[in-house]
């Protein structure tokens, strides 16, 4: 009001006077110029317009195929074709109802244009991961329900009826539920990595259904080879039985048994007769000499964290409590040593005399002296006063990893003590940890490894660290950060010195048959310092003879080559690059494990399918009841879900007001200009 107030009073205080024009233009040019001024009145007052966008949704039906072995192995073929036909009629029929809808495999597999085109070839049934991903993907979308194709049987992740799904399953059941007359290899329990002259065992699972009485033969091959047969008398209650095998470990690398049940009369399949075990020969334990001034509560945390890994054993020599053995060590471990109190010299000259990569721990009892003239990459100008530090890791060390929750947990640790003064480290030489003071992070080593030249050495500057072991313990139940970075240390320390140009491995040492396989290559300079572009040729050799090769360039971005997916068994690799004009090779061995999920469990399980419906509010439908499930979700009448969405924005900002407003000022300025004013 008061805006259209400030136009009626301006437009009369302009034209209320006498003017040359007739009454009738007057009142035209006063409206105009009421106009004009109560918009440019209503304009500064700010005001805002609201725009309500509504937009419709349709609702959506998920085709979830199950697409593993499974289904094609044990059901039959013509009522599979059939039931993907009538799946396809399905679908269909919705769209021509206004429902959207989308066909989801699982995640092994990339989806195709038609149902029809569908293949069930994926080698493991995860039904959990394939209902959440589809209940994540349509979280914001009006997701109405999902028809399931299944036999119900589920062998990785966990059994989806443990989860809480905010959409109806409509489950269609294939496969067959009738136990079937099968002799069942299930599974081979073995170590993995075992030791050159040692017999091992191999444990074999036996299933049976059908063959109560009958005698199965089992053989243990390798290299296509028999080395050894039993031959077990099936029980008939008892449908499992454990057979053991001993194997004598001889050679070194990776080494394939396959184990074959021998195929009974009358047995329904013979796919889940044959396992493969994969096991690494290894030469020996690596031997670590743990050596101390005097007893202290740091050497059994050590010990504990470098036994935590099977393949390391220590031994302990304390002057005047143990004897120190004379024996080929790989690596040793200097607790406060040198010290300045005679008794350690043994251990010292063991190390100088073999040479021994070792972590220094400083202490108390330490001569720095002594400690600085070994030259083991650092150097530590003290006062002989201490601080109190806590750890925190370096980000550029990469030489290996720790845990991910490492630096949350080392901020846990209680405070060490360290020697306060100057350090100064070798150019061979890097942190691993810093010392932080209060919430100070300095760039003061804590761990260092020296990890260039000839030699290969660690420095602990802090003892007492057997409190990191128990706190850790105490707050995670297990102290996986500490055990992981003194394992680490060993493993980096008693590794063998890599002097190659080129180093070319795989990113894993054993893979499973469906998962992509890929190689990671890295090439050196004389000074051992990483390049880039160089030209890899690579040659995969399998256990069948067959060679694959492949060549790539190595970018400071793209440092390897995927070469995909592999058949189960033991590959030999061969990597060659001429770099600086020379050939460098570099070769080694990986295992691919053959995924035989699918064929071990030949019974569907519709009870599985029957809970998940009925926890849902739906049914169990069967291929022969399509129709019924079309039906069934046609009179749920899901309804299209309308968004609104609200924006907010000012008057001010529309540009047709600007030329609405010039307009008015315009007609107003000819017509006066017309008559003989301005």
């Amino acid at each position: 009001m008061a805006c259209i107030a400030a136009g009626i009073l301006y437009a009369w205080l302009l034209y209320s006077k006498r003017t040359p024009w007739p009454k009738s233009i007057n009142y035209c040019l006063a409206f105009l110029r009421f106009l004009v001024v109560s918009i440019l009145s209503f304009l500064l007052l700010g005001p805002l317009v609201r725009y309500i966008n509504n937009t419709s949704q349709e609702p959506t039906i998920v085709f979830a195929l199950d697409n593993s072995q499974s289904v094609s192995l044990f059901t039959d073929s013509v009522q599979l074709q059939q039931t993907k036909e009538g799946l396809r009629n399905l679908l269909s029929a919705l769209q021509d109802k206004g429902y959207h809808t989308d066909v989801r495999l699982l995640a092994s597999e990339q989806t195709p244009q038609e149902i029809s085109q569908v293949q069930f070839t994926a080698q493991t049934s995860n039904l959990s991961q394939l209902l959440k991903d589809v209940q994540q993907d349509y979280a914001d979308q009006n997701l109405a329900g999902v028809v399931l194709l299944s036999d119900g049987i589920v062998n990785q992740g966990m059994s989806p009826t443990y989860a809480n799904y905010n959409f109806t399953l409509y489950p269609v059941a294939v496969g067959d539920t009738v136990p079937k007359k099968d002799v069942i290899l299930t599974s081979l329990r073995y170590n993995k990595v075992n030791y050159s002259g040692n017999r091992f065992p191999l444990q074999v699972e036996l299933q049976q259904e059908g063959f109560g009485g009958a005698s199965a033969t089992i053989l243990l091959k390798e290299n296509g080879r028999t080395i050894d047969r039993k031959t077990v008398n099936l029980k008939p209650n008892q449908p499992v039985q454990q057979v053991p095998f001993q194997i004598m470990a001889g050679g070194l690398g990776k080494r394939h048994y396959e184990v074959q049940v021998v195929p009974l009369q009358g047995e329904f399949t013979e796919l889940n007769n044959t396992k493969h075990a994969y096991i690494d020969i290894v030469k020996g334990k690596i031997k670590v000499l743990v050596a101390a001034a005097s007893p202290h509560p740091d050497i059994k945390a050590l010990r504990a964290a470098i036994e935590s890994n099977e393949n390391y054993e220590t031994d302990l020599f304390i002057p005047g409590l143990t004897q120190l053995k004379q024996q080929d060590y790989d690596v040793a471990v200097l607790h406060q040593l040198p010290g300045r109190v005679s008794g350690g010299e043994a251990a010292m000259n063991l190390v100088r005399q073999k040479n021994l990569p070792a972590l220094f721990i400083l202490g108390p009892q330490s001569d720095l002296a002594d400690f600085n003239r070994l030259g083991v990459g650092i150097t530590v100008n003290a006062s002989g006063q201490t601080d109190e530090v806590t750890s925190t890791t370096n980000p550029s060390f990469s030489n290996f990893q720790l845990p991910e929750e490492a630096l949350e947990r080392l901020q846990q640790y209680p405070p060490a003590q360290v020697p306060y003064g100057d350090y100064r480290l070798a150019p061979n030489t890097q942190a691993v940890l810093y010392q932080q003071v209060g919430r100070v992070r300095t760039n003061k080593p804590l761990l260092a490894v020296q990890t260039a030249g000839d030699n290969r050495n660690a420095t602990l500057l802090a003892s007492g660290t057997w409190q990191w072991r128990i706190t850790e313990a105490a707050n995670h139940e297990q102290p996986a950060v500490y055990d992981k970075l003194i394992t680490n240390l060993i493993q980096l320390l008693s590794a063998p010195r890599n002097k190659k140009r080129l180093n070319v491995y795989p990113s894993q040492e054993e893979y499973t048959s469906a998962e992509e396989i890929r190689f990671v290559s890295e090439t050196y300079n004389e000074a051992l310092e990483p390049i880039y572009g160089q030209n890899i040729s690579l040659k995969i050799a399998g256990e069948d003879s067959i060679s694959r090769n492949f060549n790539f360039a190595n970018g400071e971005n793209q440092t390897g080559v995927n070469i995909g997916s592999l058949p189960g068994g033991r590959y030999t690799y061969t990597a060659s690059a001429r770099i600086d004009g020379r050939l460098q090779q570099d070769k080694g061995e990986f295992v691919v494990e053959e995924l035989q999920l699918e064929a071990l469990n030949a019974v569907a399980d519709h009870n599985l399918l029957f809970q998940l419906a009925n926890n849902t509010g739906s049914k169990l439908y069967f291929p022969n009841q399509l129709q019924q499930l079309q039906e069934d979700v046609l009179n749920a009448e899901h309804k299209s879900v309308i968004y609104s969405s609200e924006e907010l924005s000012d008057l001010v900002d529309m540009k047709w007001l600007f030329f609405l407003i010039l307009g008015l000022i315009c007609i107003e300025w000819s017509v006066r200009k017309y008559n003989g004013s301005y």
